[in-house]
């Protein structure tokens, strides 16, 4: 056992783990931070959030280069080397969680490499390089496992022709036809990478429509500016079986009124969500409560019922978003070192969604503010008359608000649109500092930008929008 008592450790090194351990250590806290990878980076780095942006930004230059001859620029067909390609993604990869790891130095947290499971309430195992394993005494913990992709019961068969979203992201090949189960964030974004670089792409989705939960407006919008993206789309349809044929996977679907039917295709993706990363963490071993679903409980300091152990990001629970995490890693250090005040009270998480068209939201949807029972009125601007969105070819998207009647605050938003993820910031503030739509329709916003869309949305309530003729 070693000797020494750490004073906080933290396992796993994700955007809320490598944050909370170099703020903590920024406040003058002696740190572990423990992660099985070489660097710091967890999932969003290594096999999620830059991976998979890296390879959309390629996805949007093939896509741009394709619409260009409209406008009196025309280009040969591209070719896609993917050893290239993939090169190039590891390249981003390694450069940003190396740059990480410079960070760990210079702030001198103590790294481990290994895995950690809780003996007790103050004592870690670590299983470290060739099953090395040491015990380590702590005085507080974060825990920041993350969550893993999800798997279908019964559908998990073993084929290299079954990939999930890490290994979706290591294509060695362009298949030619590829279905993608689920048609969440994740599936969607792999459809635009996938079919951006020549695959065929179906997808198949048990709802009634893609992204459950997410503002119909918004995917309305995104279905009309995607459509030749997919060239099967099959809603209300379950998989219920697939098989390995020599080359391809033989799926089973059930449709509509019972209709089943089969089809091949040469890869298929699961991309139905996230599971906490909760077992083989000794949990069992001390006293926290968790739900049914394995993630752990905790308060608005994200502290379980262990008064010394503290969870964060995607083990805490929903939404599963690496900026979500990043933020309770700092709601958790600054609790652990005494600083009053210190509470998650975020009015606003936004979550981008980087397909194309890009969609953002933040605050309320319109169901939302319905099912409180607000007095809300919503606008929406559409891009169309938008000069810089005309300008750049854009044929699609819009900004919308949700705005209290009474107040006039803005309560909620969703965008659609090219860089819509860059443009939420602004309407997440908004939403913080309790502004009003005037507060926003009297910010003056550079002319010609895709941000003036929020100020036109803004003077829209009042019916006095410069681009778009509201009557009275």
């Amino acid at each position: 056992m070693s000797e020494k008592t750490h004073d906080l450790i933290i396992i796993g090194a994700g955007p809320g783990g490598y944050r909370a351990a170099f703020l903590a250590a920024d406040l003058g806290l002696n740190v572990t931070l423990i992660d099985p990878e070489l660097n710091p980076g967890g999932v969003c780095l290594y096999r999620g959030c830059i991976p998979t942006k890296a390879l959309l930004h390629l996805a949007r230059i093939k896509t741009d280069a394709e619409h260009t001859e409209d406008l009196g620029i025309k280009f040969s067909a591209p070719q896609v080397d993917i050893e290239k390609v993939i090169d190039w993604k590891n390249k981003v990869v390694k450069q940003l969680t190396g740059g990480l790891g410079q960070l760990v130095k210079a702030r001198k947290i103590n790294y481990l490499r290994g895995r950690a499971k809780f003996i007790n309430s103050n004592t870690l195992e670590l299983s470290g390089e060739k099953d090395k394993k040491e015990e380590i005494t702590f005085e507080k913990v974060i825990i920041a496992t993350g969550a893993k992709p999800a798997t279908i019961p019964g559908l998990d068969i073993k084929s290299e022709h079954l990939l999930n979203s890490a290994k979706a992201l290591d294509l060695k090949e362009i298949p030619k036809k590829m279905l993608i189960i689920g048609g969440g964030y994740i599936g969607l974004e792999m459809a635009t990478i996938y079919q951006a670089i020549g695959t065929e792409i179906s997808i198949v989705e048990l709802t009634n429509d893609f992204m459950p939960g997410m503002d119909s407006d918004l995917v309305t919008e995104y279905k009309k500016a995607s459509q030749h993206i997919f060239s099967e789309v099959f809603l209300e349809t379950k998989v219920e079986k697939i098989e390995e044929k020599g080359n391809q996977l033989e799926v089973s679907f059930m449709g509509k009124n019972d209709k089943s039917f089969k089809k091949k295709y040469n890869k298929v993706l699961m991309a139905v969500g996230q599971v906490p990363n909760s077992e083989n963490l000794g949990l069992e071993n001390i006293n926290i409560n968790v739900d049914n679903r394995g993630f752990i409980k905790v308060n608005k300091q994200q502290q379980t019922s262990n008064e010394n152990i503290f969870a964060i990001g995607d083990i805490a629970g929903q939404p599963l978003l690496a900026h979500k995490a990043s933020y309770e890693g700092r709601v958790a250090v600054e609790a652990i070192a005494g600083k009053k005040g210190a509470l998650n009270d975020a009015k606003a998480i936004p979550a981008v969604i980087y397909t194309e068209p890009e969609i953002a939201t933040c605050g309320l949807s319109e169901k939302e503010a319905k099912e409180k029972n607000i007095n809300y009125k919503t606008v929406k601007f559409p891009w169309t008359a938008s000069g810089r969105a005309v300008a750049m070819n854009e044929k699609s998207g819009f900004t919308k608000l949700v705005i209290d009647k009474k107040s006039e605050r803005i309560l909620g938003a969703g965008i659609v649109g090219r860089n819509a993820g860059d443009m939420i910031s602004e309407l997440v503030l908004a939403i913080e500092m309790a502004a009003t739509a005037e507060d926003i329709a009297l910010t003056i916003h550079p002319h010609p930008t895709l941000a003036e869309t929020i100020m036109e949305s803004a003077e829209m309530f009042d019916g006095h929008a410069t681009h778009v003729f509201t009557k009275k």
